[in-house]
């Protein structure tokens, strides 16, 4: 119980916790844990709560003048966290993915959030890999997914590489040049807030539209279509209501 309320106090005001860190750790060791949780919540499947987008806004407002953090140092720490969680993930789907799936061991690894997943790739292909970056939850499965389906490492790396490398920069970037404004400094608490909504928006529509498609099908058996010397075969299709 106490590593959840830490991760929850962490979302709840990440400043805090970025603010202590400086002071104990000192202005070397400060970046390991925000490597840590970086490189945990893209590298295990079983971690896609961490508040990876909120995180790196509030490090960046630390690595303005004064702040504590080095913007260099940050962003090449955090670049390489997030290539090699991703890196991490995709091997662990290859390797054992499926029997973790199969499992149902891992609850956050629901069909519904598969499902939506793979929608990702069957729309955008390899784009996929840069593209759920910027969808909490989904980019801790899309590179576990892309393990399963064994795509090829070299493209899944290219493009890991390139959502990572956008990822970390666009959010470290924001609370950098805007995370001193008086209001966002007045007002941070909601500004993390409004941050967590926007960025679980896409992730909910998706999921009601999933949800709205099952229950507005039912399963037939279809009958494929015959060929010489090959027996019938029956197979379930997805029918929408309103075409019964």
């Amino acid at each position: 119980m106490e590593i959840i309320q830490f991760f929850i106090d962490l979302l709840r005001d990440p400043r805090a916790f970025i603010a202590d860190w400086i002071t104990t750790l000192g202005p070397i060791w400060v970046y390991v844990p925000l490597w840590i949780i970086i490189f945990v919540e893209t590298g295990l499947v079983v971690m896609p709560f961490l508040p990876g987008d909120s995180l790196l806004f509030t490090a960046g407002i630390f690595a303005a003048d004064g702040g504590g953090l080095n913007l260099g140092v940050l962003l090449t720490l955090l670049i390489l966290a997030a290539v090699l969680g991703n890196t991490s993930n995709y091997w662990i789907g290859r390797k054992i993915g499926q029997a973790i799936i199969d499992s149902g061991r891992v609850k956050a690894l629901t069909p519904e959030r598969i499902k939506e997943t793979q929608k990702f790739f069957d729309k955008y292909g390899l784009l996929a890999i840069v593209l759920t970056r910027f969808f909490p939850i989904i980019r801790t499965f899309a590179p576990f997914l892309a393990g399963v389906g064994n795509m090829h490492f070299a493209r899944f790396s290219l493009f890991n590489v390139i959502g990572g490398v956008l990822w970390v920069s666009i959010f470290t970037l924001l609370g950098y040049f805007f995370g001193g404004i008086p209001f966002v400094q007045d007002h941070f608490e909601w500004v993390i807030i409004g941050i967590v909504v926007i960025s679980f928006i896409p992730v909910l529509v998706g999921a009601i539209k999933t949800r709205m498609k099952v229950k507005g099908s039912i399963t037939v058996m279809a009958r494929l279509p015959f060929r010489p010397g090959m027996a019938p075969k029956m197979m379930p299709m997805k029918i929408p209501m309103f075409m019964i």
